[in-house]
């Protein structure tokens, strides 16, 4: 998987002026500080020395632009349905993220920051992610709220008729790799644990699949059950929440509707996010909290960088958020964690997606009318 943005240092990152007071500056605050200045110094010295050559201009850009506040606004957080948990409206997405290699740095800038919901996935589908996310939780686990998931690895399509052995499969498959994915991320428990890829009502809503979740519970391996769904997730919603057995739903949409993980962009004739309400609100009024994916992705098209209308989705929003230091991929995060979703989860693999989607995170309820 690739990110929902392409890094683009040219592109709005933060608003011009600190949207919140700053807080005391904690050890992990001003270690985190420091990393800002760094960072920023690096980035912006590191621009103008390509351009000029004159290392004392760069050195000086640098400090400039830290001197005029590189300034990161505190996060702002929402209880996800019944699980109590007060997660960051910005969750870190490490499965491709970390698939190929650590990133400790990157993950300790944001859980200093502020970020305390970290989600991963199988390595069957993941590669290495949950290896290389383990050292970090060795020293972070009680920190930090953990999600991972898997697919259930049954031949069964978005519309197919469920019979009881394909049922307990499933089951059976999502529990194996539970127990693989422990291992691998070297804990004895994660927090939640989604049915990953759901298309399926039935499957979603069966009794094989729900006595598989609560074994684990009772294992002590999960605590909570979600599911991630990008294709029928109308219905799969639905019928997750008429079930009133799911505490958490990662669904792919955006300001304009639902996002299709197969055609990689918007769902044939679907309606708007604002028409989308009452089925968020039926599922929040079963008690689930409501996580975004995909908010940006289709921005950039199917082939990443530039090939994507990035103005797309602007007849949605309102000339507050039009007007707002924020990029279009910034926008659509900020509308949708307005427009029904607790938290959106970003796939970041580098300090400037971090740095811009912490701010969307952070500051949408100031920007979004």
């Amino acid at each position: 998987m690739s990110n929902e943005q392409p890094s683009n240092p040219s592109r709005p990152l933060t608003p011009s002026r600190p949207l919140t007071p700053s807080r005391p500056l904690t050890p992990s605050r001003r270690r985190f500080t420091q990393f800002l200045r760094g960072a920023t110094m690096l980035g912006v010295g590191g621009q103008s020395l390509l351009h000029s050559g004159n290392v004392k201009a760069a050195v000086s850009e640098a400090q400039a632009a830290v001197d005029n506040g590189d300034h990161w606004p505190t996060m702002a957080y929402r209880t996800l349905g019944r699980t109590g948990h007060k997660s960051s409206r910005l969750i870190y997405g490490c499965g491709a993220a970390l698939s190929r290699r650590r990133a400790d740095e990157l993950l300790n800038r944001a859980l200093d920051a502020g970020v305390n919901t970290f989600d991963v996935g199988t390595s069957r589908y993941y590669d290495s992610a949950e290896m290389n996310l383990a050292p970090f939780l060795q020293q972070h686990r009680d920190k930090l709220f953990l999600i991972s998931k898997s697919m259930t690895f049954v031949d069964l399509d978005a519309h197919a008729e469920l019979t009881p052995a394909v049922a307990e499969k499933a089951a059976r498959n999502w529990l194996k790799i539970l127990d693989e994915s422990l291992s691998q991320l070297r804990v004895e428990q994660v927090d939640a644990y989604y049915m990953m890829a759901a298309n399926n009502p039935a499957l979603v809503v069966s009794d094989e699949f729900y006595r598989a979740f609560e074994s684990a519970k009772a294992a002590g391996k999960t605590r909570f059950l979600g599911l991630s769904t990008h294709e029928n997730a109308a219905a799969v919603l639905k019928a997750a929440a008429d079930s009133g057995r799911y505490d958490l739903a990662m669904i792919a949409v955006t300001p304009s509707g639902w996002y299709d993980w197969n055609n990689k962009g918007l769902l044939q004739n679907t309606p708007p996010l604002t028409e989308l309400a009452p089925v968020l609100e039926h599922a929040r009024n079963a008690g689930m909290g409501l996580i975004g994916m995909k908010a940006a992705r289709a921005l950039a098209g199917r082939k990443w960088f530039g090939s994507g209308d990035t103005s797309r989705f602007n007849k949605h929003y309102s000339d507050k958020l039009l007007n707002a230091p924020y990029s279009d991929f910034q926008r659509s995060y900020a509308y949708v964690l307005e427009h029904g979703l607790d938290a959106v989860n970003a796939d970041i693999q580098g300090y400037q997606i971090l740095r811009e989607n912490f701010v969307a995170a952070a500051t949408s309820g100031e920007m979004v009318v």
